[in-house]
């Protein structure tokens, strides 16, 4: 089967096929998203719509004829537990396992030649880490899979002008998947949510295209890709360790939440507004790669950090002066 009719025909009716019989499926099996005092939603809604992930992986996997077996074996890994996950809620220990060995199987198909043995350890921990910290970002309609859409094209592009890394049909799948379900997802009411099956699905895929392209290239800046979640990730989980809270547990404290549950701001705006900000970053990261500075990414790191600080302590002084009110 050529590319044009595997990625023009068959894949996107497979995937639209699939997440509409899915819909009936979840909803006869109960498999929804009730709303909670955590919730940032209103209305019972169907979950694991990001079950057309895996199946782009499994249908890429055989049309490519078997490319990247180790990263295919740990996503499958990954998203199976993580479809669990969704269908009833598992130990944090079974999560945490899952995720290590999806990312151990990701660095053996990287297979970091060169790097120091500290540095690999290092980039592990992290890696697990923001599979846990993904999954966390996907709080609203939208932002998980605009974020998503935004880093895939700009793997796409980087892979396609600036420097070739990975086989390009594989981020044209998902790019295709993305924008299916982000038809039922990016509304004022979606038709389902992601739930961890696709959250940790796209987190991963992402990672391991972000540290493929690190190895190629020997060029850390492109981390930055991924600055916009990584900061409200990061600030948020450094907060709720100052004030002695459980990480595991749900909570309503990025950044993004409070714009959408205090402030009552359109999810679809939040949701355009973090990908907006994150595609003028991976533009600005280019061309500093381009332009041979090891320097210029952690510059925009830095203002990036100032920036949201900022954007958030203004945010959290809005909601206090709307409750004294």
């Amino acid at each position: 089967m050529s590319s044009e009719i595997f990625l023009g025909v068959v894949l996107p009716v497979i995937l639209f096929s699939s997440l509409t019989i899915y819909f009936r499926l979840a909803v006869r099996w109960r498999i929804m998203d009730v709303p909670s005092e955590r919730s940032s939603h209103s209305i019972p809604t169907v979950r694991g719509g990001g079950i057309i992930f895996p199946i782009t992986a499994l249908m890429w996997f055989v049309h490519s004829g078997g490319h990247h077996t180790l990263f295919l074996a740990g996503f499958l890994v990954a998203a199976f537990v993580s479809f669990g996950d969704d269908l009833r809620p598992l130990p944090v220990l079974v999560r945490l396992m899952a995720h290590m060995m999806a990312m151990a199987l990701v660095f053996y198909e990287v297979q970091f030649s060169g790097w120091p043995i500290v540095l690999i350890l290092t980039a592990f921990i992290v890696s697990v880490g923001a599979l846990s910290a993904f999954n966390f970002m996907d709080g609203i309609n939208g932002i998980s899979g605009l974020q998503a859409l935004v880093t895939l094209m700009v793997f796409w592009f980087i892979n396609g002008q600036v420097v070739t890394f990975a086989h390009p049909e594989l981020i044209i799948s998902f790019l295709i998947a993305t924008v299916i379900f982000l038809v039922f997802n990016f509304r004022k009411r979606a038709r389902c949510f992601a739930g961890d099956v696709g959250s940790v699905s796209l987190a991963l895929l992402q990672i391991f295209l972000l540290l493929d392209l690190i190895h190629q290239t020997q060029y850390l800046g492109w981390v930055m890709l991924v600055l916009v979640f990584g900061l409200d990730s990061v600030v948020t989980l450094v907060e709720r360790i100052r004030k002695g809270e459980k990480l595991w547990l749900p909570h309503r404290t990025h950044m993004y939440q409070y714009l959408a549950n205090e402030l009552q701001t359109d999810h679809r705006w939040i949701a355009t507004a973090y990908a907006s900000a994150q595609m003028v970053i991976s533009l600005l990261v280019i061309l500093a790669f381009q332009a041979g500075s090891q320097s210029i990414p952690w510059l925009i790191g830095g203002v990036g950090f100032i920036v949201y600080i900022g954007l958030r302590r203004a945010v959290l002084q809005k909601i206090r002066l709307k409750e004294i009110r």
